[in-house]
Parts: C-alpha cells; sequence; structure tokens
C-alpha cells in the first residue's frame, strides 16, 4: 500500500469542492428542462455505402417531365447533397467546386448517352477574416453581405458510340441561390430565388440552388416495412429538410430524336476529381428506389460506379427482386410468380405503347415519352389511375413514387391489385406553377422575429439566457432564476470556505 503525501491532500480537496460547487450552479441554472438536438434518420436517399459519406456529390432523385406551363419544353431536375438541416451553419450547404454533375439523354433507346448536360461550379469569398456566411441581410445575389457565393457554367456535351464528339458552353458564370439562412438575414428568399433564375440562348431556362427536397415519403419502410405491422406510417421523413438541385428547362426538340421517335432516356451522375487530376463516377440515379431496395449491398458501390450499358449485370435482381419476399414473410401477401417480366419493362425498358423506343436495349433511366402532353389534373399514382402523363412515364414532382413502386412491385400490372402506400400522398410544401417548380427551401429561423426595440419571444432569446418570456411560464421564469441565483450564492459559499480550510490547514498542517 503507498502512503499518500499530506502536503498533495489540500489542493486535491480544495479542487474537488470548487468543482462540486460550480458542477451544482450549473445544473441549475441551467433550468429545469435539457434541449435535444434533432436526429436524422437514416434515408433512401443514402443509398450505398461510399457515396454516403460524400453527401455533395449524392444524386438524390431526378425528375423528367414535359413543362405543364410550356408544353413544348422538357424540364429536367437533378437533386444532391440530401437532408440539409436549415440551421445547418456556419458551413451551409454548397455544390462541389470539384465535381461534375451531369444529365445524360439516350434519344434512340440503346443505353447510350447521346446528349450530356454538364454542371460545374466555383467559389468566392469575399472576406476570408470573418466566419460569417453573411456579414448583414442579403437582398440580391450581389449583395455585398453575402460574402460566400458560388457561380456556375453548364456545357452541353454530343457524343457518339460513348465518346465526346463536340462541346458548347450554354452558360457562363450564372449565380446560384444560396442556402435560406434565415429571415433576419435573407428576408425576402423568394426575390432571391427570383434572381437565380436565369434565360438562356434558344428558349432554355436554368436554375442552381437550395430547395425543399421534393422526394415526399416514410422511410421507416427501411425498420422491416414499417414496424412489422403497418404502425409506423404517415411521416414525411423528409419533411423540412432541403436538397441542392439543378434544373434546366430546354426546348424538346432539342433532346428527341425526332417526333416520330419522341421517347427519351433520362439519368444523372456525379464525377469527382481524384488527387491525380483524373474524373470518377461516384454516384448515378435514373429510377427511384432502383439502387436502395433492388441492388443488393455488395453490388451498390457499383451500380453507382457504372453505366446503363451494362445493367445486364444486375438483371437478376429485377427478375427475381427480394422486396416481394419480404413483404410475403411479413404481411404474408403472396410474392407474385417469377422471373418478374413486368418489372423489366417498368424499371429497365419501358412500357409497350408508353415509353418503350423502338430496338430498345434494358437499361436502368427515366424513360419520357414527350409526346403525351401535361394533365390538367396530375394524378399522384400516375399511369396506375390512368394518367400516362406521370410516373413511370418519366417523373413528375408530385408522382407518389413510393406508392406506385410498392403497388408494381406487388404485381398490380399482373394483375394482382392491392392499395399498398404509406400515407404520405403529397409533399410537405407546395411545388411552383413556373420553372423551377420546386418548393423553396425551409428557412433557418424557427419563428418570428424580435419586435423591434424588444429583446424577447416566446420561445426565450440570447439575452435572458434561453428564458421563455410568454406569460404563461413567467412564474417558472422567476423560480429558475432565484434558483440560479441561490445556487451560484452556494458555490461561491462553498469555495470561500475550502479556501479557508485550506489556508488553516497551512498554517497547521498536523491539525
Amino acid at each position: 500500500m503507498t502512503a499518500m503525501s499530506s502536503s498533495g491532500r489540500g489542493p486535491r480537496r480544495l479542487a474537488a469542492l470548487t468543482c462540486v460547487a460550480l458542477a451544482a450552479g450549473t445544473l441549475v441554472a441551467s433550468g429545469v428542462t435539457g434541449l435535444e438536438p434533432g436526429t436524422a434518420e437514416a434515408s433512401s436517399h443514402r443509398e450505398a455505402p461510399l457515396i454516403s459519406g460524400q453527401p455533395q456529390y449524392d444524386n438524390t432523385d431526378v425528375y423528367a417531365f414535359v413543362s405543364p406551363d410550356k408544353p413544348d419544353t422538357t424540364t429536367l431536375v437533378a437533386n444532391v447533397l440530401p437532408f440539409q438541416e436549415p440551421a445547418g451553419g456556419p458551413n451551409f450547404f454548397k455544390f462541389a467546386d470539384d465535381a461534375q454533375y451531369d444529365i445524360h439523354i439516350d434519344s434512340d433507346g440503346d443505353a447510350q448517352g447521346d446528349l450530356i448536360y454538364r454542371w460545374t461550379f466555383k467559389d468566392h469569398v469575399k472576406n476570408g477574416n470573418t466566419f460569417l456566411f453573411n456579414t448583414g441581410a442579403v437582398t440580391s445575389l450581389d449583395d455585398p453581405d453575402l460574402n460566400i457565393t458560388q457561380t456556375y457554367d453548364i456545357d452541353l456535351l454530343r457524343l457518339k458510340n460513348q465518346h465526346v464528339k463536340h462541346s458548347t458552353k450554354i452558360a457562363d458564370d450564372l449565380p446560384v441561390a444560396p442556402s435560406n439562412v434565415g429571415k433576419a438575414s435573407m428576408p425576402d428568399y423568394q426575390a432571391l430565388r427570383d434572381q437565380a433564375v436565369k434565360h438562356l440562348p434558344g428558349g432554355s431556362m436554368a436554375f442552381a440552388g437550395q430547395a425543399d427536397d421534393p422526394f415526399f415519403l416514410d422511410l421507416r419502410v427501411f425498420d422491416l416495412l414499417y414496424g412489422g405491422n403497418l404502425s409506423e406510417v404517415g411521416n414525411d421523413t423528409l419533411k423540412g429538410y432541403s436538397v441542392n438541385s439543378i434544373a434546366l428547362q430546354v426546348p424538346t426538340a432539342y433532346i428527341q430524336e425526332s417526333e416520330e421517335q419522341p421517347i427519351v432516356g433520362i439519368w444523372s451522375t456525379t464525377q469527382r476529381k481524384s488527387a491525380s487530376g483524373h474524373w470518377t463516377q461516384v454516384s448515378r440515379l435514373g429510377m427511384p428506389l432502383v439502387n436502395e431496395v433492388v441492388i443488393p449491398v455488395k453490388d451498390k458501390d457499383k451500380f453507382n460506379a457504372s453505366a446503363p450499358w451494362n445493367d445486364g449485370d444486375f438483371l437478376n435482381f429485377v427478375t427475381k427482386p427480394e422486396l416481394p419476399k419480404l413483404i410475403e414473410g411479413i404481411y404474408k401477401i403472396k410474392a407474385p410468380a417469377e422471373p418478374r417480366n413486368d418489372l423489366v419493362s417498368v424499371f429497365l425498358t419501358g412500357v409497350d405503347k408508353l415509353n418503350k423506343p423502338p430496338h430498345v436495349r434494358p437499361a436502368e433511366m427515366l424513360r419520357l415519352n414527350t409526346s403525351i402532353q401535361p394533365s390538367a389534373e396530375p394524378k399522384r399514382l400516375g399511369v396506375l389511375d390512368g394518367d400516362n402523363a406521370g410516373f413511370p412515364n418519366g417523373r413528375r414532382l408530385t408522382d407518389d413514387v413510393l406508392d406506385i413502386a410498392l403497388q408494381v412491385v406487388e404485381g398490380e400490372l399482373l394483375g394482382q391489385k392491392n392499395d399498398l402506400g404509406d400515407a404520405v400522398n403529397e409533399n410537405d410544401q407546395k411545388f411552383g406553377k413556373a420553372f423551377p417548380y420546386v418548393a423553396l427551401p425551409t428557412a433557418g429561423s424557427r419563428g418570428p422575429l424580435a419586435k423591434e426595440g424588444g429583446t424577447k419571444d416566446a420561445q426565450g432569446n440570447l439575452l435572458s439566457g434561453g428564458a421563455s418570456s410568454a406569460a404563461s411560464n413567467s412564474d417558472a421564469t422567476s423560480t429558475t432564476l432565484i434558483a440560479s441565483a441561490v445556487a451560484a450564492g452556494a458555490g461561491v459559499l462553498l469555495v470561500a470556505l475550502g479556501l479557508n480550510w485550506w489556508r488553516m490547514r497551512r498554517r497547521n498542517p498536523y491539525s
């Protein structure tokens, strides 16, 4: 047993008393209730092991539809960087400046891209000596108070046999709509969004910036299909979260092979520049939910790096899907017989007499028949509900693709009628009626701003230490403040007693 020096016990006991006193004061002064940060659950957007750790490069969704207000044009939307928490500063959400964001067009059904629209981004910082994203209220995209901005170029690449034959820059140094920091920073975010919508030569329009995530669904599907007893449905898991959107509206004649062959295939990819300067494809997305619930874990990264030309490698996962077997095992709904050629038509070739091009090579992508006019009253279940302008003929923002996919997987096209769904039937935010159609992102502000001359709101504020100023909470606030003062006084008294005891011990170490 080792002896302890008496000269060391005093300081150690003093330190312990001091810590106890300060801890006691801090715990009481902090109030009765604590605050817990919100947490994001696993998302179908994070569909593969590698890309889940690289959100700036992660394609979340692709949309392609004949523009409802300009039916001689087609609108393309690709989203990246999922689950953006509105107040997630000070480093808000930018496109990667070492990436190529591409939307591919296959005009003849041979599983090869004929056109690529490519976005590249540049960062700009006005003042590197501040931590702020903006140094004051921002009223325009060129406002000097908007400290961190991005611009982008769009290049149109024409290909033959998967090789680039010609490249044309169709947009140069266009501004990106910034993240919606909050009402104090961006009092009129709609005006900033409007300034980021740009007209291009030839009748095209472009937009890049933050938007509300348009995908609406309950992602508890991954908790063994909604809790194992359908008890966990009806919650839009993506409500309140934002994404970064790139959107392009082009005359339909630009992308279709001809009026006689109006069906186009569309998918998106992201390439990232390696340390050696080479570009590597790290994400790919066409039809929704394919890499999430069709491709198995061992092949998810391979799929993200692959091209539609090679989709024969994954055919077995479509004709013998896992999901119906899981539903049968949990809910005893009999899985349709295999092979599932009905799923091949939906996900790989297009549907006969709807969106299947002649001489098609099976490949996973959105397929859009651009000759079908927009619906005056779109139906959320698209083709299943008789609305041929909707999914799986392209994809509109309002299409309920999860319900459609569940019903198709369970044999709707084979005569096995069902009404499966997640009870989330529409987006939490209303979509726009004109390009870029995506809804505004949620602001970082949590409520109304303080009135001029006032410093309090119903949620509490910095000057009151977060204490609520609501009349109904006045007694609780007073009690908390009194308790805080008492605790602080007790802490000071304990420290003083500890110091006095220590001094006495030093004068008489043998007492």
